[in-house]
């Protein structure tokens, strides 16, 4: 299970629900700050330290770990990432 934990309104909830899979012998990735591991108590299969930033920038700082995430994956399943398959292209005409 891949995580993205920012400090948010619903962080505790999310720890609620990493701690459920950790119970059912679930592998957790966490992507988040610091805190977040603390608060988890868990053990990780790896972590991703973020900086702390406000939950106004944590959408955009948070993307950019898992965009490089579905790209790498793309990539070792042999698929090319700049040419996605059914991709729907819109034509604008004025």
């Amino acid at each position: 299970m891949i995580v993205l934990a920012p400090k948010d309104p619903v962080l505790e909830k999310t720890i609620s629900n990493m701690q459920e899979v950790a119970a059912r012998g679930g592998r957790i990735i966490l992507i988040g700050e610091r805190h977040a591991r603390e608060e988890a108590a868990l053990e990780l299969e790896s972590f991703l330290a973020m900086p702390d930033v406000g939950a106004t920038f944590a959408p955009i700082v948070y993307a950019a770990p898992v965009q490089m995430l579905a790209y790498h994956t793309a990539v070792i399943m042999g698929k090319d990432a700049d040419q996605p398959r059914n991709l729907a292209k819109s034509v604008t005409v004025e």
